[in-house]
C-alpha cells in the first residue's frame, strides 16, 4: 500500500475531527474566491459609479484574508500534527522512517487542501450571483446579478490557496522531526506542574486593562495624557497594554481565582469539580497565550463588525440630518427655477409633501471670537429670520419654535463637533452690511439644520426686525426647497433636475448622499461581515481543535473514573463547566475589550451605536454558543467512546 493511500484512507478514518478544519478552509476558499471575483464581475462595474473604488477594497480585504488563513491553518496543521503522536509513534516503531511519515503527513493536508479548494471554488461560483446580489441589496441598488463564472479569480484562487496548503503541508513534514519516541508514546501521559499564581502579577493584568481602557476613553481633544504620550503613540499604548493585561490575565489573574476557589472545600469536593477544576488549573498556563490570540481576535472582530454595521445602520439618518429637505438649490436664475418646479410637478413616482422658497442673506463674518479650532476666521454664513425658521421648522415636524429679539441669534451647525467647532453660545460676531454694523449674540445653538447644509452650509436665525434691517443694505438670496415621497428612490428625477441647474445653484438633495453613503457603507458592512465570520468560525475551530486535544489526552482518566462509579451525567456536566470557561473567558474579554473601543469611537464620531452593536454582539454570541455545543458534544464522545 503507497503512503498516499495510506494518506487517502487516515482522512475517510479520521473525518470528523478534520471536519471542521476542513469546513473552515472550505468557507475561507468561498469567502476569498468571491472578494477576487467582485472585482471583476460586470454587474457591478455597470451599476455602481465607483466599481474601480470597490475593487481596489476588495483587494485590499483580499490581501487580509489570505494571511488570516494562512495563520490559521498552519496553526490548525500544527494542532492536528500534535494530536496524532501516538499514531505517529506507532508508525516509528514499525520501522517506517520519519521521512517517509512526514511524507504521509504532507500528502493528507496536501490532498485535504486540494480537496476543499475544488470544492470551494466550485461553491464560490454557484454562490457568486447570490453574493453579488447581496452587495447590490447592501449597497442600495436594484440591479440583478448575472451567474458568470470568472477563470482570473479561478486561476488567483488555485495559485493562492495552492501555496498555502503547499507552505503548511511542509511545516508539517518538518515538525515530525522535533518529536523524539518516547514523547510520542509518553504525549499523553506527561505530567504537568501546577503553575504559579502571584498577587502582585494578577493586579498588573487588571491595571495594565486599566490603563488601556482609560486611555481609549479620553477626550482626544482635550486629554492631557494624549497630548504629552502623543497623538500616533497612544493607540500603540492602548494596544500593547490591553494585550499584555488580557495574557497576564489568563496566565495569573485566572490561576489565582481557581487556586481561591479551591479553598472553598464545600464546592470543591462537590461531585467531581476536583476533576475539572484541578484540569483547568493545570492547563491554564499552557491555554493562556491561545485564549488570548482568540480575545484579541474577538475583540477586533466585533469592533470592524460593530463599527460597520452601525455606519450602514445610521447611513439614513446621517442622511436626513445633511438633507433635511429632498432637494435644495439656490434660486440665481427665475426661468430655471421655474423649470425645475414644471418637473417636479410633473413627476408621478412622488408626491409633493412641500416647496418653499426661502429668503436667506450670505454674509461673510469674522469669527475670530469664537475660538474655533478648525475653518477660516472668515466665515460665510446663511442668514434667515426666525418667522422662516419657525416655518420651515413647523412643514418639516419639528418641535423647534425660536423666539428672537433684538440682536439675539441661533445658530443651526448640523455638523456641530464639541472641541473642534466654535464655541458659540455667549459669543458675539459682528455683521457687516454695507455701512450697517451689527453684533450678534447667540443664544441657543442647535446640532440640526432646517435648510441643507451643502447648499446653505452653517444657518443663522435673527429675529425679524434685524433681518429686515440688514436685507436694505445688501441682495437677498432666494433659495429653492422641495420635500417629495420615496426620496430615497429618486435617481431619475435627481438626475434631471441637476442637469437643469449650473454649478453656482449649490444642488443638494438626500437622494444623492443617501446613495453615497448606501454604496460606501455597504462595501464596507459586506467586507466586515464576511470578514468577522472567517475570523470567528477561525477562533471558534482553535478552541475546538484545542479541546480535542484535551479530550485524548483525558481520554483515560475518564475512563477511571467511570470505573470507580462516576456516572456519564456527572461527566457530562463536568465537560460542559470545563469547555465552557475556556469559551466564555475570551468571549467575555474579547466583549468588553470591543465595548470599550466601539464607546470610544462613539464619542469620536458623535453618534449613538448602541442598537447595531448589540445587534452584532448577539449574533457572535450565538454562533459562539454553537461552537460550544458543538464542542462539549464532540469531547463528551471522545472521553466516554
Amino acid at each position: 500500500m503507497t503512503l498516499f493511500r495510506i494518506a487517502r484512507k487516515n482522512i475517510k478514518k479520521n473525518f470528523t475531527n478534520y471536519f471542521l478544519y476542513f469546513s473552515s478552509m472550505i468557507f475561507s476558499i468561498v469567502i476569498y474566491y468571491t472578494f477576487v471575483s467582485l472585482k471583476y464581475d460586470e454587474t457591478i462595474a455597470a451599476t455602481t459609479e465607483s466599481s474601480t473604488k470597490i475593487s481596489s477594497v476588495f483587494n485590499a480585504a483580499s490581501v487580509v484574508l489570505i494571511i488570516f488563513v494562512a495563520i490559521f491553518i498552519w496553526y490548525s496543521n500544527a494542532f492536528f500534527t500534535r494530536k496524532r503522536k501516538k499514531e505517529i509513534g506507532v508508525y516509528s516503531l514499525l520501522g517506517v522512517r520519519k521521512k517517509q511519515i512526514g511524507r504521509l503527513l504532507f500528502y493528507e493536508n496536501f490532498l485535504m487542501g486540494i480537496i476543499a479548494l475544488f470544492i470551494g471554488i466550485l461553491l464560490g461560483s454557484i454562490l457568486s450571483k447570490f453574493f453579488v446580489t447581496i452587495l447590490m441589496k447592501v449597497m442600495g441598488y436594484d440591479a440583478i446579478a448575472n451567474f458568470a463564472v470568472s477563470s482570473a479569480a479561478i486561476i488567483n484562487t488555485i495559485i493562492v490557496f495552492t501555496l498555502i496548503t503547499a507552505i503548511t503541508s511542509f511545516h508539517g513534514y518538518r515538525l515530525i522531526y522535533r518529536f523524539k519516541l518516547i514523547d510520542l508514546f509518553q504525549a499523553d501521559k506527561e505530567g504537568e506542574e501546577e503553575p504559579r499564581s502571584s498577587f502582585i502579577i494578577a493586579v498588573l493584568s487588571v491595571i495594565f486593562i486599566g490603563i488601556g481602557y482609560w486611555l481609549a476613553l479620553q477626550n482626544i481633544l482635550e486629554s492631557e495624557a494624549w497630548r504629552k504620550i502623543g497623538i500616533m503613540v497612544t493607540p500603540l499604548v492602548i494596544i500593547v497594554s490591553v494585550i499584555l493585561g488580557t495574557y497576564l490575565l489568563f496566565s495569573t489573574l485566572t490561576v489565582y481565582l481557581l487556586k481561591l476557589s479551591k479553598k472553598n472545600k464545600r464546592k470543591f469536593w462537590k461531585g467531581i469539580n476536583l476533576i475539572s477544576t484541578s484540569q483547568l488549573l493545570y492547563r491554564m498556563k499552557g491555554n493562556a497565550r491561545t485564549l488570548t490570540v482568540i480575545a484579541i481576535l474577538s475583540a477586533t472582530t466585533l469592533t470592524a463588525v460593530g463599527a460597520s454595521y452601525s455606519l450602514y445602520y445610521n447611513n439614513t439618518s446621517s442622511a436626513e440630518l445633511a438633507n433635511p429637505n429632498s432637494i435644495m438649490f439656490i434660486n440665481n436664475n427665475e426661468h430655471i427655477a421655474h423649470k425645475v418646479n414644471d418637473r417636479v410637478l410633473q413627476e408621478e413616482n412622488h408626491e409633493i409633501t412641500y416647496h418653499k422658497t426661502i429668503p436667506t442673506l450670505q454674509i461673510k463674518v469674522d469669527t475670530s471670537s469664537l475660538n474655533s479650532k478648525m475653518g477660516e476666521i472668515i466665515t460665510e454664513y446663511t442668514i434667515i429670520s426666525t418667522k422662516t425658521f419657525n416655518e420651515m421648522a413647523e412643514i418639516q415636524k419639528r418641535e423647534d419654535h425660536l423666539s428672537l429679539n433684538g440682536n439675539d441669534a441661533a445658530v443651526l451647525d448640523a455638523g456641530y463637533y464639541e472641541g473642534l467647532s466654535p464655541e458659540y453660545v455667549g459669543s458675539s460676531i459682528p455683521l457687516h452690511v454695507d455701512n450697517l454694523e451689527e453684533d450678534i449674540t447667540f443664544k441657543k445653538l442647535m446640532k440640526h439644520n432646517v435648510l441643507n447644509p451643502k447648499t446653505a452650509n452653517i444657518t443663522l436665525v435673527i429675529s425679524d426686525e434685524l433681518f429686515s434691517k440688514l436685507e436694505k443694505g445688501t441682495n437677498r438670496v432666494n433659495m429653492e426647497a422641495y420635500k417629495f415621497a420615496n426620496e430615497s428612490h429618486a435617481k431619475r428625477i435627481n438626475m434631471e433636475i441637476e442637469s437643469l441647474l449650473p454649478d453656482d445653484a449649490s444642488f443638494s438633495s438626500f437622494y444623492s448622499d443617501y446613495t453615497l453613503g448606501m454604496e460606501t457603507t455597504g462595501i464596507i458592512i459586506f467586507i466586515g461581515a464576511f470578514l468577522g465570520l472567517v475570523f470567528l468560525a477561525a477562533t471558534g475551530s482553535i478552541i475546538y481543535f484545542k479541546q480535542l486535544t484535551e479530550a485524548n489526552s483525558d481520554k483515560e482518566r475518564y475512563i477511571i473514573l467511570n470505573k470507580i462509579g462516576v456516572n456519564k451525567k456527572e461527566v457530562k456536566k463536568s465537560i460542559a463547566k470545563q469547555v465552557f470557561f475556556i469559551f466564555a473567558l475570551p468571549l467575555l474579554a474579547g466583549i468588553a475589550h470591543s465595548a470599550v473601543a466601539l464607546t470610544a469611537l462613539s464619542r469620536l464620531l458623535q453618534t449613538n451605536l448602541v442598537i447595531p452593536v448589540f445587534i452584532c454582539i448577539g449574533i457572535y454570541i450565538l454562533i459562539y454558543v454553537i461552537y460550544y455545543f458543538l464542542t462539549v458534544r464532540t469531547y463528551y464522545k471522545i472521553v466516554t467512546k
